[in-house]
Formats: C-alpha cells, structure tokens, sequence
C-alpha cells in the first residue's frame, strides 16, 4: 500500500534530490542523491537517476511506496 502525499512547490522546478530530502523520505540530500543514483526514484513512471532532474508541477514521483503529486 503507497502514500499518497500531495506536494506544493514553493519554487518551480525544484531539483528531485531536494523534493526527497525536504519532504523526509531521505534523511539528508547525500542519502537521496544516492537512492537516485541507485535507481530507486521514478519519476512519471519511468526511472530517474539525474539527482538534479528539475520537477514541476504535474510530475508523479514514486519512491519506498510514498506516491509524491506535485502541484503548484
């Protein structure tokens, strides 16, 4: 069973790896700069591995069964 969480970005695009980190699912932005790196984050349903991947409005980030809809 996912998470649903819908985020409100307050500054668009934001960087993937800071999404993850602000948003608690990693404990640090090493720590999500390396589940990125290691192929654990889809974005859009496909997997994404740029840590500086720039995330807008409209994206559907999927990461440790949390469901991330980004809104603006």
């Amino acid at each position: 069973m996912s998470n649903k969480i819908t985020i409100q970005l307050n500054v668009s695009p934001t960087e993937l790896y800071k999404i993850l980190k602000f948003e608690g699912l990693a404990s640090s932005g090493g720590e999500a700069k390396q589940v990125i790196s290691d192929g654990l984050v889809s974005v859009n349903g496909e997997v994404e591995t740029r840590k500086r991947k720039k995330i807008v409005a409209g994206d559907t980030i999927v990461f440790n069964d949390n469901e991330l809809h980004i809104t603006d």
